[in-house]
């Protein structure tokens, strides 16, 4: 029954190649000059006709829905019909994801992708950047934020004359929700991810910031933070497509962070990313990734192109040569899995800037700066007809600050539903207790801690606490959660279950229950377990009475007083407050959970 289906194709297929190359393939942008950008029902048209034309290169997919209805699409783009993540692994191709839209008012991406679409599958511009690569494109990520158009949306960009929202439909930044994972289109990026496992992630933004001669810069992650096979892939990538990129006629830099918004001679910092950002979880997946970010005050015809070409080139460099980049995720894969055997080793959870600064040519304008009677600070203004080269400062690199011996395995009890979703969400590999378990095992007590007075994403964070290891005996229900971390998403399971980890779980609220005391000894009683404690404890008596001689404040507060005595009792320890229920086992109770499996 297949072969006369397949003898039609054959047929039919010269005439459809030669219809799609005679049909006008003007993406919307690039006919309306570039003045404004196609909305969903356009673009997804647009797309459609693409696919239509051209089933043997290109295919549509729907990954998810968003909270107001609109699909979440991507286009899978492959030479020889790889259009699922089996297919492309068997074949051995290495897979590029390039997303635009996360912020849908930053929109280049999308109309360049639409022409680098074109280009690959009727104009047949690139006739071999595919027979080796799978592009998965998502055209905007932020679907209902780029349906909340208006002309108002960015006050700093130049064009087009409208353009989407930043924050999606339940107002969360989706760049900053990868290890959170709120929002329901995340959750669906993350199951694409998932499913593909991309080996190079391509995001593309505009800037806000400062004005320069620059219409596009970049960004990578620290070597730090990257497996060290990864990091030499992408600065080897990046230093053989940046000059060709040039060679365009374009101006790239490093991305220009200042270290001063007032000054752009004060020097230029290394912004830190983290794991709520795309190329920050890149990191965390060991993938390489660039963040693009065309200029804002450029015209945007200019910045569809610089996009266009950036991407275009990166997709050569990895068509080159796309084993290299697969060897280079996979060493780092096994080395992550590896580390598990490692019970000395160290993974830096937080990173602050290096000293000294090196130095960076910057091809600026002139600038002057103005007392305003209306701020009270400087109005600094640019002039771009007056190009200057500055020499500035440039704090380039990070060094890790805090950081974490990783355990065997992390044990999350069944209660804590809310963690275990976010480990379903990140595809980390898990294992079910099938019975009740006692063991000894490592936990973490936390005390002091102090919240954020102002919602950050839909959260008040938890940004301060002091944290002391403990040593201490878990009865867990059936159904608690073993996380072992001889695993190649080892890095995502550490940076959600160690409490100092910037995205942690504990940072954006998952535990805060833990620290609500639910029990108090009313005053009468307090005072009789006092007296008792006080008899019994001559060590006690005198710590107390330095405390009233030291501390003047507790000395006048009756509750404070007697707070003292209760938080010392047994009485306070049975209630478990600040002792975070993630326990850390070592080879030893990691061998004794499974065994209770």
């Amino acid at each position: 029954m297949r072969a006369p289906v397949l003898l039609s194709w054959l047929i039919l297929a010269p005439a459809l190649a030669a219809a799609a190359d005679r049909a006008d393939w003007t993406t919307p942008a690039e006919a309306a000059h570039y003045r404004s950008t196609p909305d969903g029902a356009a673009t997804r048209a647009y797309l459609q006709r693409l696919a239509e034309a051209a089933p043997a290169t290109l295919r549509l997919v729907r990954f998810g829905t968003t909270p107001q209805g609109r699909p979440l699409e991507a286009v899978v783009a492959s030479a020889d019909g790889s259009f699922t993540p089996e297919a492309a692994r068997a074949r051995g191709k290495a897979v590029v994801l390039v997303q635009a839209g996360i912020h849908a008012g930053e929109i280049e991406g999308k109309d360049a992708g639409l022409a680098l679409l074109r280009d690959l599958a009727v104009r047949h511009a690139y006739p071999h950047l595919l027979d080796r690569v799978v592009l998965l494109y998502i055209p905007v990520f932020n679907v209902d934020g780029h349906a909340r158009t208006s002309p108002y949306n960015r006050i700093n960009q130049n064009g087009p004359e409208a353009m989407g929202f930043r924050a999606t439909a339940q107002n969360l930044n989706l760049n900053r929700d990868y290890v959170k994972a709120d929002a329901p289109e995340m959750r669906a990026w993350l199951s694409l991810w998932n499913a593909w496992l991309p080996d190079l992630l391509i995001d593309v933004h505009t800037t806000d910031g400062a004005d320069y001669r620059y219409d596009l810069t970049w960004y990578t992650e620290d070597p730090h933070k990257l497996d060290p096979a990864v990091d030499a892939w992408q600065r080897a990538a990046l230093d053989a497509v940046l000059p060709r990129f040039e060679r365009r006629g374009h101006l790239a830099s490093p991305y220009l962070e200042l270290k001063d918004g007032r000054d752009i001679t004060k020097g230029i910092v290394n912004f830190g990313s983290g794991p709520r950002f795309s190329t920050g979880y890149a990191a965390l997946q060991n993938r390489p990734a660039l963040l693009i970010e065309t200029h804002m005050l450029k015209d945007y015809a200019t910045r569809v192109r610089a996009s266009y070409d950036m991407v275009e080139l990166m997709l050569e460099r990895v068509a080159a040569d796309p084993a290299a980049l697969r060897q280079a995720v996979t060493r780092a894969d096994a080395a992550t899995i590896a580390r598990a055997a490692k019970p000395d080793a160290r993974v830096p959870l937080t990173f602050e800037l290096a000293e000294p600064p090196t130095t960076i040519t910057l091809k600026g304008y002139a600038f002057t700066q103005q007392r305003s009677a209306i701020s009270g600070d400087l109005w600094v203004r640019y002039d771009p007809r007056r190009p200057r080269t500055y020499t500035v400062p440039w704090w380039r690199d990070l060094a890790p600050a805090i950081g974490a011996t990783p355990p065997a395995a992390y044990l999350i009890p069944a209660e804590w539903t809310a963690a275990i979703e976010r480990l379903d969400a990140h595809g980390i590999r898990y294992e079910r207790l099938a019975k009740p378990l006692t063991l000894d095992a490592d936990a973490y007590r936390l005390t002091h801690p102090q919240w954020a007075t102002q919602p950050f994403e839909g959260h008040l964070m938890l940004e301060r606490f002091d944290l002391a290891p403990e040593r201490t005996t878990a009865t867990l229900a059936p159904g608690a959660v073993l996380v072992p971390l001889d695993q190649r998403a080892a890095n995502v399971a550490v940076e959600l279950l160690e409490p100092q980890a910037p995205d942690s779980l504990l940072a954006w609220g998952c535990f805060d229950a833990i620290f609500q005391q639910h029990e108090y000894a009313e005053p009468r009683v307090a005072e009789a377990l006092a007296r008792e404690m006080l008899a019994q404890d001559p060590a006690l008596r005198a710590e107390f009475e330095a405390k009233l001689r030291d501390d003047a404040a507790f000395a006048g507060n009756p509750a404070a007083r007697l707070a003292w005595f209760y938080d010392r009792s047994p009485w306070k320890a049975a209630q478990r407050v600040g002792l975070y229920p993630v326990l850390r086992l070592d080879a030893a109770a990691l061998a004794k959970a499974r065994a209770a499996e």
